[in-house]
């Protein structure tokens, strides 16, 4: 990718991460999109929840878990009448206290064409072309898979042992110090849309999202990490703007970075976002990190309000903006 191909031109981009992290990154790239900024914008999301709606559903049907596909899909809905109501259509979530009890229509939705068509990338598809989504949703494997952890602590007669944790849900909430994570099956199918959209892409997007068990695991799966490490896409990691309880407590901005170079260290990071909101030792000790991964920092202001772990979709398309239009 030449650098004119990057600024004289709107971009292509591809987005990895899942749940509510993800959600944010997708809403600020489809602002992008709105102004043509972006032309092109894939979403590719992880499949290895094991709880709630989702979970029930992957054990029931043996489907993949729908529910951060869903999630990215309402994210990609216009601001029009039509994109908001059924990205709240998508999202709305069944009262009660039946069997239908805290199932999501989306999940609902995807679950029955998966069914219907047999193929999960067409039947994305079909969500997206009904929803006017800006864009496409593809999952980072075709298989359902579950996420392992060598978790640090959990044993009262040696803190330091490491105890094997497995399942999403678990990993997420464990109360130990995660050490690594991996998959299982350790090398699950990638959908061959997704390498093609790393292949064109001219800019790839990880995180913001729990750092082990929505950003990391694209880098688990061997198609996607060689297809990341040999991209010539410039690549923007997203750091959280907060420690996250059970994943990653005690976490800097550094920390996040270090362990997703211990989990990828072939891959090539351009740029690293985060806010400015932090104190001067962390931003030291953030500025040195970056550097000795031969990548660039850009500090900016893209959270909600001071001290909120969330992302402001307008404020971080502005940095997303402003960061591929430097090149």
């Amino acid at each position: 990718m030449s650098e004119a191909r990057a600024r004289d031109r709107a971009v292509s981009v591809v987005a990895f991460g899942g749940g509510h992290g993800l959600h944010a990154s997708l809403s600020a790239l489809r602002l992008l999109v709105d102004e043509l900024v972006v032309d092109e914008l894939t979403a590719v999301v992880t499949v290895a929840d094991n709880g709630g709606s989702s979970g029930r559903l992957r054990g029931e049907f043996g489907v993949l878990p729908p529910g951060d596909l869903r999630m990215a899909l309402a994210a990609l809905c216009g601001r029009n009448e039509w994109g908001v109501t059924w990205s709240r259509v998508l999202q709305h979530r069944f009262a009660g206290h039946g069997e239908m009890r805290d199932h999501v229509v989306g999940n609902l939705l995807i679950v029955s064409l998966w069914e219907l068509l047999g193929d999960h990338v067409d039947a994305l598809d079909y969500v997206g072309r009904l929803l006017g989504a800006s864009g496409r949703v593809l999952p980072m494997a075709l298989v359902p898979m579950d996420i392992t952890a060598e978790v640090r602590g959990l044993s009262a007669d040696d803190p330091d042992a490491l105890t094997s944790v497995r399942g999403q849900v678990e990993v997420a909430t464990t109360d130990g110090t995660i050490d690594s994570i991996a998959l299982v099956p350790p090398d699950p199918p990638a959908a061959p849309e997704a390498l093609g959209a790393i292949d064109a892409a001219d800019w790839v997007v990880l995180g913001p999202g729990s750092w082990f068990t929505s950003v990391i695991p694209h880098l688990l799966v061997p198609a996607l990490r060689q297809a990341l490490a040999s991209t010539d896409a410039r690549v923007v990691v997203v750091l959280n703007l907060a420690a996250e309880a059970g994943e990653t407590p005690g976490f800097g901005p550094a920390d996040h970075l270090r362990v997703l170079a211990e989990h990828a260290p072939a891959l090539r990071v351009h740029t690293v976002l985060a806010d400015h909101h932090l104190g001067r030792d962390e931003l030291v000790e953030l500025e040195e990190t970056v550097a000795a991964q031969g990548a660039r920092l850009v500090v900016d202001d893209v959270a909600e309000a001071p001290g909120t772990p969330r992302h402001d979709p307008a404020k971080l398309a502005a940095a997303y903006s402003r960061i591929m239009g430097e090149g």
